[in-house]
């Protein structure tokens, strides 16, 4: 049979004849790949010109729809359940995306555990390990799951067959990037094969009420693996994360159509599997020295409040450039608070090496941590630690300004619970919450300049040495 191959961009699936460095639909850069397509009549049978999704209906009102609840079921793993929204909705399907090695198939078997308890029975299919792997870690994490039957299979009408024969509550996939169909001549994990196995997959768990799984890799950019319309596909987008050798997992939401989004799990990897940490903040604190460069910021992953240590280094450049080094942070954002250091503030770091570091292993994207970056990097340079009972929150402008952050009751009460005696805020944020603030049990200081930062940093020493 006469095969041709096409570029298809593994982004938005743009097709063209010839290669592209950029796509002219999404104008995403170097995300075009070659498939091999068979004949011009059996790619079009494979694409099948069928819909990604086929919900049709009758026209009705909305006053005419019965509003049914949606029915959850926990996994006896409260973080997970939190980043879910209070549990698994029947016919939902939730795609895990992940780095290899970070724990996505061990998160997979205790959730399966938890709903082989409250669900019934389930469908563990893999295509990325054998069946005796599997129940190698199964035993060393000591699962109980009577109910879970495993299988070994890539091909997706075969899988289908499966799930068809032992019509389980719920099933896990592991991975997307390794099931095909044998009427797509491209390789699995391409952009077609990748975009008809999930909307079949789709199809599957809507028409059968089952609660469906589906691993993914994950790109050297930290991005889903696969076209973007993978993510348009699905109801729920769960990514699990960490730094590198860190012991501590953060799942997070990015899409819910049944929950809350942007909210985050915090796990920690044991011998037993990944273990549920209920207050994360009292464990990134555990080990915080009065260090000069050392100050705890009050962050918000989803609605809930971390708070978190942030380190600086400053030492004497060895080198023409000075070295700028930064871990959990935007590297950019941390350049940005450096200058504003300099130009507004006058200290003298361009002879300075830089470090800067979150501690715990957490990659924090809030701008509300800039402040506790800027007044860490401060005391680091002049050698003076501070105060370890202050909480610094606010975002910095390139002004020197301090600008408003939301939820600021929230991290308070955190900051409160855990001990603190004072919080540096915008002054702003401490208006807008005026009422709350005044019943928590802090000395909260209103500060509109990074400036008066360090003017409240000087008071606090003087306070100290008297």
């Amino acid at each position: 049979m006469k095969t041709k191959s096409s570029f298809r961009c593994q982004e938005c699936g743009y097709a063209t004849a010839r290669w592209l460095g950029k796509c002219p639909e999404c104008e995403h850069w170097n995300s075009f790949v070659e498939e091999q397509d068979a004949s011009a009549a059996t790619a079009a049978a494979g694409r099948g010109r069928r819909p990604l999704t086929d919900f049709s209906s009758e026209v009705t009102t909305l006053e005419q729809i019965t509003l049914a609840p949606a029915r959850r079921t926990a996994t006896n793993l409260p973080e997970f359940d939190r980043v879910v929204g209070g549990g698994l909705v029947e016919g939902s399907m939730v795609l895990l995306g992940g780095p290899p090695g970070i724990g996505k198939s061990t998160l997979m078997l205790q959730v399966a555990e938890g709903l082989c308890r409250g669900q019934g029975s389930g469908l563990y299919i893999s295509g990325e390990e054998s069946l005796q792997q599997i129940k190698d870690r199964a035993h060393r994490m000591g699962v109980q799951a009577p109910n879970l039957s495993l299988v070994s299979e890539t091909e997706l009408s075969r899988m289908t067959d499966i799930i068809d024969k032992v019509k389980p509550a719920f099933c896990v996939v592991d991975s997307i990037q390794t099931t095909y169909r044998q009427d797509l001549a491209s390789s699995p994990g391409s952009v077609g094969q990748v975009r008809e196995c999930a909307a079949e997959f789709l199809r599957l768990a809507k028409s059968r009420g089952i609660t469906l799984f589906l691993l993914g890799h994950v790109t050297k950019e930290g991005d889903l693996a696969g076209p973007r319309v993978l993510e348009h596909i699905v109801d729920t987008v769960l990514y699990f994360e960490s730094e590198r050798e860190q012991l501590f997992r953060l799942l997070r939401s990015h899409k819910n159509r049944f929950g809350p989004t942007h909210e985050v799990g915090v796990f920690r990897m044991t011998p037993k599997g990944l273990a549920g940490v209920a207050s994360p903040s009292e464990i990134f604190l555990s080990q915080r020295t009065q260090a000069p460069g050392s100050a705890v910021v009050g962050s918000l992953e989803g609605s809930r409040p971390l708070m978190l240590e942030i380190q600086a280094l400053v030492a004497r450049t060895h080198f023409g450039f000075p070295k700028r080094m930064v871990t959990g942070l935007d590297y950019n954002r941390t350049l940005l608070l450096i200058a504003v250091l300099e130009k507004r503030l006058g200290l003298h770091l361009e002879n300075e090496d830089v470090y800067v570091n979150v501690v715990g292993g957490l990659r924090v994207k809030e701008p509300a941590v800039d402040l506790g970056v800027a007044v860490a990097i401060a005391s680091a340079h002049r050698n003076q630690a501070l105060d370890p009972h202050t909480l610094w929150i606010g975002e910095v402008g390139l002004g020197g300004e301090v600008r408003a952050v939301g939820a600021l009751p929230l991290r308070l009460m955190e900051a409160s619970q855990l001990g603190f005696k004072r919080a540096v805020v915008p002054q702003q944020s401490l208006r807008d919450s005026a009422r709350e603030c005044r019943a928590m049990k802090l000395e909260i200081h209103g500060i509109s300049t990074v400036s008066e930062a360090l003017e409240e940093v000087l008071a606090l020493e003087r306070q100290a040495t008297l």
